[in-house]
């Protein structure tokens, strides 16, 4: 019988330690059979995203997200191809992903009642032929860094607007700084941790500012980027950085709470509250601070997938990957974006088509 790798979740960090290595495990076990209305997919390759701290924990502290359970397949976001079908809905061959992908070699999916929130065909032939697209730019990344910048940014063309994005090298950040300009920001400043990100984000995606928080004065630098105060803050991060940007951010202006990496490793709520000060820097500048959650827009995902592949394949949207090769590659990958190790999006490319 054909033999199937599996990643599996094998002991819990614990709420305020940081995951590592050890925590996961590659078993083997056979290649599913499946019945009627089922299909077998091979994985082509994986994602590993923040969020997936949470699940890490007994609790994850979200009713829209379970925790993994021990001594079974992690899962997040995946693309694979049909091997096998017993469903009138796919075929052989097909490109499929999912928000819910099992890290293994072969996985099985149940498709009768076919529902797109569980698995998707993958049409374009422009992501057929970079699959990888459907996790980053043309995914749940570019999907959050769209529809975040829409509902919360208040971006509003020759309003001369500073937009400031936190984690600006990563998949989600990366992409954001970059629509914020095409929407209509005319300053554009990113907080990385690297000289190498840095750089990346002037020179490659043309922000007009970076800022390394490990070797910058992050307050000096935002007062010297953002002479005009602090428009729209993209916040991917949280904590001390966060206070920087706060502390200079303008009346009435937009905190896109997206993310809130510096907070994962600990047990405090989410979204974590504010500093007592900078709280009360918030209400006296009247500034929004509303939790975004991509899920609750799936109405608008065709609409906004349609604009993000029309701005990727015109050119406005440049997008960099992170690759790890392999399944086994699959916790590593995950223990060093956590920590800032990639660039753009961290993919874990598993076998091809």
């Amino acid at each position: 019988m054909a033999k199937n790798h599996c990643v599996v979740l094998d002991s819990r960090p614990g709420e305020d330690n940081v995951p590592t290595v050890d925590n996961f495990c590659l078993k083997e076990y056979p290649v599913p059979d499946i019945e009627d209305g089922q299909i077998l997919v091979k994985t082509l390759c994986l994602s590993v995203d923040p969020y997936m701290r949470s699940r890490f924990n007994q609790h994850t502290g979200t009713d829209y997200m379970s925790p993994w359970k021990l001594d079974c397949p992690i899962d997040g976001g995946g693309v694979g191809a049909v091997v096998e079908s017993k469903s009138r809905h796919f075929c052989k061959g097909e490109i499929v992903e999912s928000i819910h992908w099992p890290w293994q070699e072969y996985a099985m999916f149940e498709v009768e009642g076919f529902n797109s929130l569980i698995l998707n065909k993958v049409e374009s032939e422009l992501v057929k032929s970079h699959v990888s697209l459907m996790l980053g730019v043309l995914g749940v990344p570019g999907l959050t860094a769209l529809l975040g910048i829409s509902e919360k940014g208040h971006v509003t063309e020759g309003a001369n607007q500073t937009f400031v994005v936190s984690a600006a090298a990563g998949a989600c950040g990366s992409l954001a700084g970059q629509i914020a300009r095409v929407e209509g920001c005319t300053n554009v400043v990113g907080i990385c941790g690297t000289e190498e990100k840095c750089k990346f984000l002037t020179d490659d995606l043309k922000f007009d500012a970076a800022i390394n928080y490990k070797d910058d004065d992050v307050d000096s630098k935002l007062k010297e980027y953002c002479p005009g105060g602090i428009d729209i803050y993209f916040d991917n991060v949280g904590g001390q950085i966060s206070n920087s940007v706060i502390k200079q951010m303008n009346k009435d202006s937009h905190i896109i709470l997206c993310g809130q990496i510096s907070m994962y490793n600990t047990s405090q709520p989410y979204p974590p509250p504010l500093e007592e000060d900078i709280e009360n820097i918030r209400q006296e500048r009247n500034i929004t601070r509303d939790r975004f959650l991509v899920l609750n827009y799936y109405d608008q995902f065709p609409k906004a997938l349609a604009q993000l592949k029309k701005w990727y394949e015109e050119g406005k949207l440049k997008y960099r990957e992170t690759i790890s090769e392999g399944l086994e590659k699959a916790p590593e990958a995950f223990v060093s974006m956590m920590s800032g190790g990639n660039i753009g999006k961290q993919i874990v490319h598993v076998s091809g088509p």
